[in-house]
């Protein structure tokens, strides 16, 4: 049993991604090659957005938007500790400050009450000066955009939406471009939408903003804005506007996921159908099992239950052959190296909770059901 096949989704389509990888190799145009264009397109159409600019990885992709706002030293950028350490680690690449916030208990997601608390305490204390909200849509789900939307404005804040494990959910029928200046996701081979190696992006509805995105990940290319009223006859990658860094998207990477891309929206049904499921058996046998914001829907890139004998669990399921995963074990702000930076009024308890609590179950969208019934027969077994 796998905890995500990705082989099971490869046979689906690899004479297609076979057929794609072939066709960039014969070729030749292995960077910034035309299927670049033809996925961000895609991409941003899926994601009810009007921009998508490719990246190396779902790391740079939070990054570059900070680039371009100009973050700096003496900025305060507030995220969630609960989550993977790319989303707070961007930050202090600029000399900016992480505050870390608090998450809610049901939806793991941060906490609007405790985001606008922070934001106040930092305002007040005046040591930082308050730029960016993340939100981070963990285990597939939509964060409460809605509400931290209209903090970020209330504060002057612009808001990024980490989706890295979420691109693809939506919230009452949108993306959460519609409340978020950019969007930004990961296409690392275990999410939901991955390739077959490193890949990320961003997405937003701001063209003056996606020209410059686009600038930075070719290392502060010129761009059409740019060269305006002035004259150059070279490669505009030649003159350089900006400090950027080298983050383009392969090309086969792309031909990859324009494949994918294709199939996703029906992955994304069969994922909630695994997870309807898994609910249905488990409700009773766990602490608690996921619950999900009104409106929303997840692409379930986790599916994570609570148990009072979380390690207990996890060693019977291994005795069962049934693999788990926690996430995550040491939230960020209890681990040394970040340590240093400030957390919200009140510490941050809830994250602290269920860092002992949560543990995560087999979940992809080829999950049948035999597999998903050993799964939850092993659960269901444990009685300690």
């Amino acid at each position: 049993m796998q905890f995500i096949d990705l082989q099971a989704q490869r046979a689906r389509i690899s004479d297609k991604i076979n057929a794609a990888v072939a066709k960039v190799i014969e070729e030749g145009r292995y960077i910034m090659g035309p299927e670049v264009k033809a996925f961000e397109a895609q991409l941003a159409e899926f994601g009810q957005a009007d921009h998508a600019i490719g990246c190396a990885n779902g790391t740079e992709a939070l990054a570059l938007p900070l680039m371009a706002w100009g973050i700096r030293p003496g900025d305060a950028v507030f995220c969630p500790s609960f989550t993977f350490a790319a989303t707070a680690e961007v930050v202090p690449w600029l000399g900016a400050s992480p505050v870390f916030v608090d998450i809610d208990p049901n939806t793991y997601n941060i906490d609007p009450d405790h985001l606008e608390a922070t934001i106040e305490a930092v305002k007040a204390e005046g040591k930082l000066r308050p730029r960016v909200i993340i939100a981070v849509d963990l285990f597939g789900q939509p964060a409460d955009y809605p509400r931290i939307s209209a903090i970020a404005k209330k504060h002057d804040l612009k808001l990024i939406s980490d989706s890295a494990q979420g691109f693809g959910c939506t919230l009452n029928g949108n993306h959460p471009i519609k409340w978020a200046d950019v969007a930004t996701t990961s296409f690392f081979p275990a999410k939901p939408l991955g390739c077959y190696g490193d890949g990320g992006a961003v997405l937003t509805n701001d063209a003056a903003l996606a020209e410059r995105l686009d600038s930075l990940r070719v290392h502060g290319k010129a761009v059409p804005s740019d060269i305006q009223g002035r004259t150059f006859d070279h490669d505009t990658k030649y003159l350089n506007m900006r400090i950027g860094m080298n983050s383009r998207l392969d090309t086969i990477q792309a031909a990859i996921l324009i494949e994918k891309l294709a199939i996703f929206a029906d992955e994304i049904e069969a994922r909630n159908r695994v997870a309807a499921r898994y609910n249905a058996h488990l409700a009773d046998h766990a602490a608690s099992v996921p619950a999900m914001i009104d409106g929303g829907v997840s692409v379930w890139a986790q599916y994570t239950i609570e148990h009072d004998n979380r390690d207990g669990l996890a060693a019977h399921l291994k005795s069962q052959g049934v693999p788990s995963a926690v996430y995550y074990p040491i939230p960020i702000h209890q681990q040394d190296v970040y340590s240093v930076y400030p957390t919200g009024p009140g510490g941050l308890p809830v994250s602290d909770e269920k860092a002992g609590r949560v543990i995560s179950l087999p979940m992809h969208p080829y999950l049948d059901e035999a597999t998903q019934d050993r799964v939850i027969e092993a659960v269901r077994g444990f009685n300690g």
